[in-house]
């Protein structure tokens, strides 16, 4: 009896992130992790957290997923250093985030 609990709750906590399609998924969190990246250039801190907020909420907890994430905001933040004075209103990243936040609940919903 004991052992039927245990794999029920497993698959309760596995079965989303094995049911999401995992290139769709990954494909929303680099681009997340762009955000990240050209928020933190632009010294926008509201807005890199809400990122790592959704990251955490959303993305399976794997080296991948993490990889992904940081490669993304390095390589954003590189390139957003080099045109500073091009950074996009807080408007842009919020209504980047609030589609992202949509996408990442379409592909990797959030655990509950």
């Amino acid at each position: 009896m004991k052992c039927i609990a245990l794999l029920t709750l497993l698959a309760l906590i596995v079965g989303p992130a094995l049911a999401a399609d995992p290139e769709a998924g990954l494909a929303a969190i680099q681009e997340l992790g762009r955000v990240n990246g050209q928020a933190l250039a632009c010294s926008q801190m509201a807005v890199s957290s809400q990122a790592k907020k959704l990251m955490i909420q959303h993305s399976p907890k794997t080296r991948r997923y993490g990889e992904v994430f940081e490669e993304a905001t390095n390589a954003a933040y590189l390139e957003q250093g080099k045109e500073q004075d091009r950074c996009p209103k807080p408007m842009g990243f919020s209504a980047r985030l609030s589609e992202l936040s949509e996408r990442l609940q379409a592909t990797l919903p959030a655990a509950q």
